[in-house]
């Protein structure tokens, strides 16, 4: 007899796929048009679909009930995406954009993270109580790195075509993507001082002197420098290999597409096994592997990278909203619920923008100030701040005494678990609302104001002149009509009026640069021209007199009437106005062939 078979696996088959295609129905909407990220809206979801209300997914069953599994899978999904964006951010980058670029990347990843680094250390220190500031530093390096998951959604799509330009979208992707990797040294400087001089060094032996020296050898020379050299080396090889296979047509179209991403699990996977810095390592290699931009090029309108791309960017989000301590927000003994909302305020307001601000000027991608302020303000936290909480809770939990963890480290992972989670709450919500916030504050006032004129002028006249009435087109061939051409004398014969195909209305009598309205080789004799700029008195007897002119489909404007000329009357029925036009037509290829035997221009009533 069949049965149901609820179990773990298929629940989260079920609710992942449903999402993502339900999602995948609408996604234009909320991103292209709405503006609404990705990270927020599977955040949202996995909130929904979390323990804490629908109950689908279960994290922690899926770590057979025990928090340091729970923790250990977060820390590995999160080292997956960001090795997947990284590499990907390192291909999309130009040839040698890394070299080329290097001052403005030394300013920004130099004393633009040390100062993010020291601001937002000064920020949790003073509003965490009782909290040492050697702590605060460790806290304050986990929310240090940009993240580049999130700055995606405003370097992509149709917002940053519109309104960010090439230059800055490119030295926003090689900042997050270089200070991800960059975040060990801010990291570990707090973290080896703390185990080694944090509570008198109990259960450490060596001091000050031994954290400073593992700082300098580990955490920079092989962490950092070693992670360089091994992107640089595998990325490198990459490159050859793929050249040779594609010359000899031993790679099909599949493989060659996903290799980037092959490449990325390949690195993450070695160097977890050597203990080096994966993310700085997935960076680089996506750098030299095309620093020739032959694969960049080759892939560029190729859309399967951007696929898994935006998969795995709706299962990591999706996975936070459901592991996320939200119960701690409320209840905990580190810090009240109002302090945790002005420390993300603050730190989101003075983390980053006042030194991007301050260095702008040294920064040639950066024109202006509005660049520099919206440069500082998108400096999200996200993936790689909670990458970083878990490897420094790792960390941590190895600083024991007698087998338990010491006191002030446990105190500092429960600080670091609250802050660090809350502040990438904070940014994923508020930089996800930002750009559709930002467009509707600049359009609702003036959608207001337009509304609010509409019903003070009950009826608007765009075609106004100088508070003139102006006779219709039809009126004035009327009037012409209504009396027979030999009856008309000299001084009561209305002026006839000119015309110029494609041209500007001109006044007669008026003084100012007729060339405009008159130039040459629209056939209007050099005669005609200069008849037109010379005062009326200057004019013999013989000339013709002044004339109205007309736009050929535009309107009648007399002589002597005054206002701007190139301003249409509104014109009466559709017969009226197409037997206008067809007379004005046929008027002015007469005077197109009176003009080529030098005759006057003129224009049959």
């Amino acid at each position: 007899m069949p049965s149901l078979a609820v179990t773990n696996f298929n629940i989260v088959c079920a609710t992942l796929g449903g999402f993502i295609t339900l999602f995948g129905l609408v996604s234009y909407l909320f991103k292209e048009r709405l503006f609404l990220s990705e990270a927020l809206i599977s955040l949202l979801a996995g909130v929904t679909f979390s323990p804490h209300a629908a109950n689908f997914i279960k994290p922690l069953d899926y770590a057979e009930g025990s928090q340091s599994n729970l923790a250990n899978i977060t820390l590995y999904f999160s080292r997956l995406v960001l090795g997947v964006q990284l590499v990907l951010a390192g291909v999309q980058l130009p040839s040698k954009y890394l070299l080329r670029e290097w001052k403005s990347l030394a300013l920004l990843l130099g004393p633009g993270m040390t100062v993010m680094w020291l601001s937002s250390s000064l920020l949790i220190w003073a509003l965490v109580p009782d909290f040492s500031f050697l702590h605060a530093l460790a806290v304050g390096a986990c929310v240090t790195p940009t993240d580049p998951v999130l700055s995606n959604s405003i370097v992509k799509g149709k917002f940053a075509d519109k309104n960010i330009p090439k230059d800055l979208q490119k030295i926003i992707i090689a900042e997050s993507g270089a200070n991800d990797g960059l975040g060990y040294p801010f990291l570990f400087f707090a973290l080896y001082l703390i185990q080694y001089t944090g509570d008198g060094g109990a259960g450490q032996s060596g001091g000050a002197r031994t954290a400073i020296g593992l700082w300098f050898g580990e955490t920079w020379g092989y962490t950092i420098l070693l992670s360089i050299l091994y992107g640089a080396v595998v990325g490198w090889i990459a490159k050859e290999l793929l050249h040779w296979a594609e010359d000899r047509r031993f790679v099909d179209r599949e493989s060659f597409l996903v290799f980037a991403i092959t490449l990325a699990l390949f690195i993450v996977g070695t160097c977890g096994m050597i203990g080096s810095d994966d993310v700085l390592a997935c960076f680089i290699a996506g750098n030299v592997f095309t620093i020739d931009d032959w694969f960049r090029l080759e892939t560029l309108d190729d859309s399967l990278q951007p696929t898994i791309d935006m998969l795995l960017n709706l299962a990591v989000f999706m996975w936070y909203g459901a592991v996320c301590p939200w119960a701690m927000f409320l209840r905990n003994d580190v810090i009240p619920l109002y302090r945790l909302i002005i420390l993300g305020i603050v730190v989101l307001l003075f983390r980053r923008v006042p030194v991007v601000y301050a260095m702008h000027w040294n920064i040639p991608q950066i024109e202006e100030k509005q660049q520099a302020l919206f440069v500082g303000f998108f400096g999200p936290i996200g993936v790689s701040a909670v990458f970083y909480l878990y490897i420094s809770l790792e960390f941590l939990s190895d600083i024991t005494v007698d087998g338990i963890v010491r006191e002030d480290a446990a105190k500092l992972q429960d600080v670091m678990t609250v802050v660090v989670w809350f502040l990438a709450i904070c940014s994923i919500v508020v930089h996800g609302l930002s750009v559709p916030l930002g467009k509707l504050g600049y359009h609702l006032p003036r959608t207001i104001s337009s509304a609010i004129e509409s019903r003070e002028v009950e009826e608007p006249e765009p075609f106004h002149i100088r508070e003139r009435v102006h006779q219709s087109e039809e009126q004035i061939l009327r009037q012409r009509h209504r009396r027979p051409n030999e009856q008309r004398g000299r001084d009561e014969t209305p002026p006839r009026p000119i015309f110029r195909i494609g041209g500007s209305v001109i006044r007669p009598g008026d003084e100012g640069d007729s060339d405009a309205a008159l130039p040459r080789g629209d056939g209007i004799s050099e005669e005609s021209i200069q008849r037109h700029r010379r005062p009326k008195e200057q004019r013999g007897h013989d000339e013709t007199p002044p004339k109205s002119i007309i736009k050929i489909g535009g309107s009648v404007i007399q002589p002597g009437e005054e206002g701007d000329l190139d301003v249409a009357v509104p014109k009466g029925d559709r017969t009226s106005e197409d037997s206008v036009q067809l007379r004005t037509l046929v008027a002015a290829e007469a005077n197109l062939k009176r003009s080529s035997t030098g005759g006057t221009p003129q224009v049959s009533e």
